[in-house]
């Protein structure tokens, strides 16, 4: 028996012996490739930079430091929002960035990051994945030799900070206000003049007057950027901002180039960095937003029901006009607002639904 016990003890030692070695001799065989990748957004921005990190990490440990994927901070390579040209040049590999700041190239591509009353993370991924929504959005970025991977995700956000308590949409009038995406052409309709700042512009801009207000993200991330030292009142629900979904852009022919086990592991970084910041962004607001109440006198504020019901109402005036003139904006709001009118299934449960989908 006990030389039985023996013999079995060293086939199985013998066994992971083997294993190992194999593993050893399959990670030599292995490349070595070295990425640029340029963040949008800092490491220190919770929920939008340490995902980037997180990210390179997973990638190295997946391939035992063989496949690098460099986070560079932003402006460390190329400005924030040239990042779509310097790697559709191959000047970087790689942007952590978002669809929404390449709107100056394509309004339509803010479709990718987030629809004012739009739906949640599990709607939204639906239309991408099964309808027609990825497809729609590579279609744009091949033709500058790019591609991308949703890569991370947020909850709903803020939807902005201002000076002084706002009781009648007419006070937005004339403002100089930072904002993002689609929902940004919605306040331009209500006489708000708009411009899209990259993280780190936004609070200086507000300090010195530059614009009047601003929205940016969630309370984690609000807190950090210090908003609350110059505007007090800060406004929910996020109308414009229900769900972001973000992504790693690429280079096409660098993608393509990697070994096919190696562009496994980027798409499979990148689904993790999806649904645990998702998760994470949700957890974490909480307890910020009692502290800026409670140490910093921020005043939290609901838009009142017939203010929300004006934005939606100019949100779809939006979808018809810029529908009109821009046939790439029409072929995917319409793709978008077909897939979601499925949900009609539902019935009563529309009650929970923005006029346009019931």
């Amino acid at each position: 028996m006990k030389s039985s016990r023996k013999t079995l003890r060293l086939a199985l030692a013998a066994a992971v012996a083997g294993a190992l070695a194999t593993s050893a001799a399959f990670a030599q065989q292995l490349p070595r490739v070295s990425w640029k990748m340029q963040s949008a957004f800092g490491s220190q921005l919770p929920h939008l930079g340490p995902p980037g990190q997180r990210f390179e990490k997973d990638v190295s440990d997946m391939t035992d430091g063989r496949f690098i994927i460099k986070f560079h901070e932003p402006g460390a390579l190329v400005p924030t929002l040239e990042c779509f040209d310097a790697a559709a040049k191959g000047s970087v590999e790689a942007c952590w960035t978002t669809p929404g700041f390449h709107a100056g190239k394509y309004p339509a591509l803010a479709f990718f990051t987030t629809v004012p009353f739009g739906p949640q993370l599990g709607e939204f991924m639906a239309w991408k994945k099964f309808g027609n929504g990825d497809k729609l959005e590579q279609e744009i970025y091949a033709k500058h030799g790019l591609m991308s991977f949703d890569a991370y995700s947020i909850g709903p956000e803020t939807s902005g900070w201002f000076r002084r308590e706002i009781t009648s949409l007419d006070q937005l009038k004339g403002l100089k206000m930072r904002f993002f995406g689609l929902g940004a052409k919605v306040m331009e309709k209500l006489g708000v003049s708009t411009q899209l700042l990259a993280p780190a512009d936004i609070f200086p801009a507000l300090e010195r007057g530059v614009i009047d207000a601003t929205e940016f993200s969630m309370p984690t991330m609000d807190i950090k950027q210090g908003f609350y030292q110059v505007a007090k009142f800060n406004y929910f629900p996020g109308w414009h901002q229900q769900v972001s979904v973000s992504h790693i852009l690429m280079n096409k022919k660098a993608y393509e180039a990697l070994p096919k086990s190696y562009q496994k592991m980027i798409q499979m970084a990148a689904g993790y960095q999806l649904l645990y910041n998702y998760a994470e962004s949700e957890s974490a607001q909480f307890g910020v937003m009692k502290e800026m109440e409670s140490k910093y006198g921020v005043k939290i504020k609901r838009w009142p029901d017939d203010q929300i019901a004006v934005f939606e109402k100019t949100w779809l005036e939006v979808i018809k006009e810029e529908s009109a003139k821009d046939p790439l904006f029409k072929r995917i709001a319409d793709d978008y607002l077909a897939y979601r009118a499925q949900y009609k299934i539902w019935g009563d449960s529309q009650a929970l639904k923005p006029s346009y989908q019931k």
